[in-house]
């Protein structure tokens, strides 16, 4: 069994207050393979061009990311630019370059669509429609991430798209635009109505909220004494989260509480270095380390 994503694998510059790096690896399907695969084989549906070579595919090397579905096309690789300033939970994009990501269409390979678990990343709504309409079965769950930019411009595709969805993962200003209310426990229900029974609210540096039917779950993000770059925090966290749910094959609640906890755990990875240098030095002793401790970090005996 494997988890399926799609999303974009890119080249980012980025400059914050602790440094900066160039043509560094980037997007948003690396991020969530990066996490998701320390938990559950990965296969990727993206596109790259041709300056996309060995340096950068060592990161996938050696783990249970299934690359099959990477296209490599003539032409140049999606291509970020952005800069934080010290509040780090806000990107200033200096230069988007979508490159041969303009033209990106999914197309599955056949063994693909049988996978069991279908995460549809940031990309346009009709696309990600597409590549439901291409499963050869309705996989057990779906999960979609989507931004401001295609709540505004894409709105009827966005809803269409979200009747197919089981698990939404946004941010707070991308849930309270998408619903039109400032209460995310309002925004749930609203959420609730278009499709999705599990929403995901990612908050930064503030941690993250969980709706399901039974109730709110919160966690606070994992405490770092130093953060350098959080392009791909919230990527990485959805990796996690759904990874582990996968290695679960479970939704319930107790299930998408401790995922709440591993996506934040992951998360707080990716920050302590830029791009993908920390996700790639990790062992699964770090990772069960840092979970322990974040267990322990929140856990309240009886009132």
């Amino acid at each position: 069994m494997s988890l399926l994503a799609i999303g974009s694998v890119a080249f980012d510059d980025v400059e914050t207050p602790f440094g900066r790096r160039e043509r560094a690896l980037g997007g948003s399907a690396t991020y969530f393979a990066l996490g998701a695969s320390r938990f559950h084989p990965v296969r990727i549906v993206a596109v790259v061009g041709e300056d996309f070579g060995p340096d950068q595919m060592r990161a996938f090397e050696g783990r249970p990311i299934d690359l099959q579905g990477l296209a490599r096309v003539p032409g140049r690789s999606f291509h970020w630019k952005g800069a934080y300033g010290y509040d780090l939970n806000e990107a200033r994009t200096l230069a988007t370059e979508l490159n041969v990501f303009a033209t990106f269409h999914p197309d599955l390979p056949e063994t693909y669509r049988q996978s069991p678990f279908l995460f549809l990343g940031n990309i346009d709504p009709v696309l990600q429609l597409d590549v439901v309409g291409q499963m050869a079965q309705r996989p057990r769950w779906i999960a979609l991430d989507t931004m401001n930019y295609w709540i505004q411009s894409a709105r009827p595709a966005l809803e269409r798209v979200l009747r197919e969805v089981d698990i939404l993962l946004v941010n707070d200003a991308e849930i309270r635009q998408l619903t039109e209310e400032h209460s995310l426990l309002k925004a749930y229900r609203r959420v609730q109505a278009m499709g999705p029974r599990i929403l995901v609210v990612k908050r930064g540096e503030y941690g993250v909220a969980l709706f399901t039917p039974e109730g709110v779950f919160g966690a606070p993000a994992y405490p770092l004494e130093e953060v350098f770059d959080p392009t791909g925090a919230g990527d990485t966290f959805a990796g996690g989260f759904l990874g582990y749910l996968a290695w679960m094959d479970r939704v319930d609640t107790t299930a998408l509480k401790h995922a709440t906890l591993v996506g934040s755990v992951m998360a707080s990875f990716t920050v302590e270095r830029f791009s993908t240098e920390r996700l790639e030095q990790i062992t699964q002793d770090d990772v069960r380390n840092r979970l322990s401790l974040f267990s322990d970090m929140i856990r309240v005996e009886d009132l």
